[in-house]
């Protein structure tokens, strides 16, 4: 409760657009091996700079009519969406359970947290989508994010409970790269070819960095349901052709977000049959 009066859903929203605006600069321009910073926000087919009010999140869209106001190109609807969803993800922030780091966890420092990791977790979910590849230094820096913010937020509740913290999120950051390298292993012996990308296991092991081993076994089982879900519509309605790749990284990034937001509990309740 303290975290939604600390930060109301409003002030969030539009904090989340605005992060969720530069976030579109980092999906585009990382892959190319451009600045993050300049030039400026600009038309990617004419190069004409955004005016300020043009570079409103969602807004400025809008004002534009979807069209770069020099060339008329068409400017896609991914930016608002983008813009819309990291504003929702920031509102989800201040209401969530989360449970890794801790039970008597400070409620703003975990607020700080969730925007950080699910901020992180938005660009590569656009990379992955786009190009079939999760950047290994965003995945780096990634995990060491979320091992320093689980040391840190640890010690305010006591040191032992920092280093039980640490070491559990130390050993599923571990767990997740390593499984997901000797998973791809034996499907390339088995099948002839990766069945898993090496950025995937990058990825789990930023998760387990976050979430801890139950979290992170709860962010994969959710990834393989909802993928599992996704291919085989994809394969019925002939979207996705035999042997044709799709991204699992959204599909790990959405469960360690569901996983964070709504806590172990939430899913443990629903994922694990009840004796």
């Amino acid at each position: 409760m303290a975290s939604t009066l600390l930060f109301p859903p409003l002030l969030a929203a539009v904090l989340g657009a605005c992060v969720g605006s530069f976030l579109n600069v980092v999906a585009w321009r990382l892959p190319r091996q451009e600045s993050l910073i300049h030039p400026g926000s600009h038309c990617p087919r004419c190069g004409t700079g955004l005016r300020w009010r043009e570079n409103v999140p969602v807004l400025g869209w809008l004002l534009v009519g979807g069209r770069c106001r020099h060339c008329g190109a068409s400017i896609a609807v991914r930016y608002p969406l983008v813009e819309l969803l990291t504003a929702g993800l920031w509102v989800a922030a201040c209401l969530a359970r989360p449970t890794a780091m801790g039970s008597a966890a400070e409620p703003l420092l975990l607020v700080l947290a969730g925007w950080l990791l699910l901020s992180w977790l938005v660009p590569l979910t656009l990379i992955d989508l786009d190009s079939l590849w999760l950047p290994e230094s965003l995945c780096r820096l990634g995990l060491l994010l979320g091992l320093a913010c689980t040391a840190g937020i640890g010690l305010l509740q006591g040191t032992a409970i920092a280093a039980a913290l640490l070491f559990q999120h130390l050993l599923a950051a571990g767990v997740g790269l390593v499984g997901f390298e000797t998973m791809s292993a034996l499907a390339e012996r088995l099948m002839g070819r990766p069945a898993l990308g090496l950025g995937d296991a990058k990825l789990a092991a930023l998760l387990g960095a976050w979430l801890g081993l139950t979290g992170l076994g709860l962010a994969v089982a959710l990834a393989v349901l909802s993928g599992a879900v996704i291919g085989l519509a994809g394969r019925l309605s002939g979207r996705l052709g035999p042997g044709q790749p799709f991204p699992f990284g959204p599909f790990l990034a959405s469960g360690g977000a569901a996983v964070w937001l709504l806590g172990n509990g939430f899913w443990l309740s629903r994922l694990v049959p009840q004796i």
